[in-house]
C-alpha cells in the first residue's frame, strides 16, 4: 500500500496520508496550524457530526439530495457518533482558521470519504463541499456547534454533576445540624454557628450556579444553522434551518430551534460568553468551598483540625505520614483554570468583527474544557470529600467554650462598651466567657448559662 495518496482542492493537488479519511483541506490545515498540538474536544467534533446528519435529514426532507447520498452522509455520521475516540480523524490544531472553517472541512472530508467506502461509490459521489457541507457555511456550522455542544454537555453532565455534589452536601448538612462551632469572619473567631448550618451555605452557592447554568440553557438552544455565509442565508431553503432544527432536536432529545437574528448569532458569541460567566461563578464557588474544607482540615495539629478529609494518598516524599488534602487542591486549581479560560472567552467574544467572530475554535475549545473540568470536579469533590470527611468534635468544643466573641449575646443586657471589657479579660485570661462574666455583671448563673448557650445562639434572635 502506498504511503500517500494524492487529493485535490480548489488550489491545487497534495500529498494526504494513504489510510487518512481526511482530505487535502485538512491536510494543508495540518501542515499550517502547527501550533498548540492541541485538537478540538471530541464533544466538540460530535456536534459537528450531529449537526452533519441533520443537515443531511433537513436537506432530503426539503428534496435537495438524493436520498441514497443523504442515507450515506446519515451513516457515516452514526459511525463516527459511536467511536470513543476521533483524534485520529480530527487532528486540526485548535488555533486555526478563526472561523473553524478547517475543522468543518475536516468534517466534511471524513463523513465524505465514509459515506463513500461505506455504500461503494466512488469518491465524487458523496462531495464534501456539494453534498455534506449542502445548506451550510463554516460560518453557521462552527457557532452552531458550540451552542450544540455546550448544550449537550451542561444537560448531561455538568448539572447533573452539581445536582450530585450539592445531594452530598445537603445530605451531611442534614446529619451536622447539632454540631456546633465557632464561626469566623476575616478568619477570626465570630459568633456560633453549626457545621450544618456552614454546609448549608455551600449547598445554596451550588443551587443558585444551577439556575445559573439553567438560565443560559434556552439561548444555547438558538442556532445560527441556516444562515450561512453572513446571515441571509444564502445557498439555503427558506424552510431549511426549521427543519434542521427539527431533525437535529430528534436526535438529541433537546429542543433546538433556528435563532431569532441570524446575523446577531454568527457574527457574535455573546451566549458563550453568557455561559462561560456561570461556569467561572460555580468555579469561583467550587474555590470557596475547597478553601473551607483546607482550613477546617489544617493541621492536625497546628491548624483548626475541625474535620479530617479521607486519607487518599501519601503527602510528601519526604515526610513520614503526612497526608494533604489533594481533592480540594485538585478543585481549587480546576477552578483557577476555569476563571482564565473565562478571561479568553471574554476576550474571544470580542472578536467578531462585522458579520462574524474570528475566535471561534477557542472559544469551543476553553467553554467545553471548563465544563469538563468543572463536571469532574464536582464528582471527585461529593465522591471522595464531603461524602466521608469526620467531625473532631474536641476541636470544635474546646476553643468554642472559651470564645470571647459569644459575649456579644450579652450585648442587649450588659451594652456594648461593657461586653467588649469582659471579651477582652476573658481573651487574656484564656477563660471561658461565662466565667468571666459571672464576675463583672450582676448577671445569674441561669442567665448567663441561657444567654450563652452556643447551641441556641446559632438560632439567632434574642434569648
Amino acid at each position: 500500500m502506498p504511503e500517500y495518496r494524492i487529493e485535490r482542492d480548489s488550489l491545487g493537488e497534495l500529498r494526504v496520508p494513504a489510510d487518512a479519511l481526511y482530505g487535502a483541506q485538512t491536510m494543508r490545515a495540518i501542515n499550517n496550524f502547527q501550533i498548540s498540538g492541541l485538537a478540538m474536544p471530541s464533544e466538540f467534533i460530535r456536534a459537528v457530526c450531529r449537526i452533519k446528519r441533520a443537515a443531511a435529514s433537513a436537506n432530503l426532507s426539503l428534496g435537495l439530495i438524493e436520498p441514497h447520498i443523504a442515507e450515506a452522509i446519515i451513516s457515516a455520521c452514526d459511525l463516527l457518533l459511536e467511536m470513543d475516540d476521533l483524534r485520529e480523524h480530527f487532528p486540526v490544531d485548535v488555533f486555526q482558521t478563526g472561523s473553524g472553517t478547517s475543522t468543518n472541512m475536516n468534517a466534511n472530508e471524513v463523513i465524505a470519504r465514509l459515506a463513500s467506502d461505506k455504500h461503494a461509490m466512488s469518491d465524487m459521489d458523496v462531495n464534501a463541499n456539494d453534498h455534506v457541507n449542502m445548506s451550510q457555511s463554516s460560518n453557521d456550522t462552527i457557532p452552531s456547534a458550540i451552542h450544540v455542544a455546550a448544550a449537550c454537555e451542561l444537560k448531561t453532565r455538568l448539572i447533573p454533576a452539581v445536582e450530585g455534589l450539592r445531594a452530598h452536601i445537603l445530605a451531611r448538612s442534614t446529619a451536622l445540624q447539632q454540631a456546633t462551632k465557632s464561626g469566623r469572619t476575616h478568619l477570626m473567631d465570630a459568633m456560633p454557628i453549626t457545621l450544618g448550618q456552614e454546609l448549608g451555605g455551600w449547598a445554596q452557592q451550588l443551587a443558585s450556579g444551577e439556575e445559573r447554568l439553567q438560565a443560559c440553557l434556552p439561548r444555547l438552544c438558538r442556532l445560527a444553522q441556516g444562515g450561512t455565509a453572513v446571515g441571509t442565508g444564502i445557498n439555503a431553503h427558506a424552510e431549511f434551518a426549521f427543519e434542521f432544527a427539527a431533525a437535529l432536536s430528534r436526535s438529541t432529545a433537546i429542543e433546538f430551534a433556528p435563532a431569532e437574528n441570524f446575523f446577531e448569532a454568527i457574527a457574535t458569541q455573546d451566549t458563550a460568553v453568557e455561559a462561560s460567566g456561570a461556569l467561572k461563578t460555580l468555579a469561583v464557588s467550587l474555590m470557596k468551598i475547597a478553601n473551607d474544607l483546607r482550613w477546617m482540615n489544617s493541621g492536625p495539629l497546628a491548624g483548626l483540625g475541625e474535620i479530617e478529609l479521607p486519607a487518599l494518598q501519601p503527602g510528601s516524599s519526604i515526610m513520614p505520614g503526612k497526608v494533604n488534602p489533594v481533592i480540594p487542591e485538585a478543585v481549587a486549581m480546576v477552578c483557577a483554570q476555569v476563571i482564565g479560560n473565562d478571561a479568553a472567552i471574554t476576550i474571544g467574544g470580542q472578536s467578531g468583527n462585522f458579520q462574524l467572530n474570528v475566535m471561534l475554535p477557542m472559544i469551543a475549545y476553553n467553554l467545553l474544557q471548563s465544563i469538563d473540568l468543572l463536571s469532574n470536579a464536582c464528582d471527585a469533590l461529593g465522591r471522595l470529600v464531603i461524602q466521608d470527611f469526620l467531625v473532631k468534635n474536641e476541636a470544635i468544643e474546646a476553643p468554642l467554650s472559651k470564645n470571647p466573641i459569644l459575649v456579644t449575646a450579652l450585648n442587649p443586657e450588659i451594652g456594648y462598651m461593657r461586653a467588649a471589657e469582659i471579651a477582652k479579660a476573658a481573651y487574656k485570661e484564656g477563660r471561658p466567657i461565662r466565667e468571666v462574666a459571672a464576675e463583672m455583671t450582676d448577671l445569674s448563673e441561669s442567665r448567663l448559662a441561657e444567654l450563652l448557650d452556643p447551641a441556641s445562639l446559632t438560632q439567632g434572635g434574642l434569648g
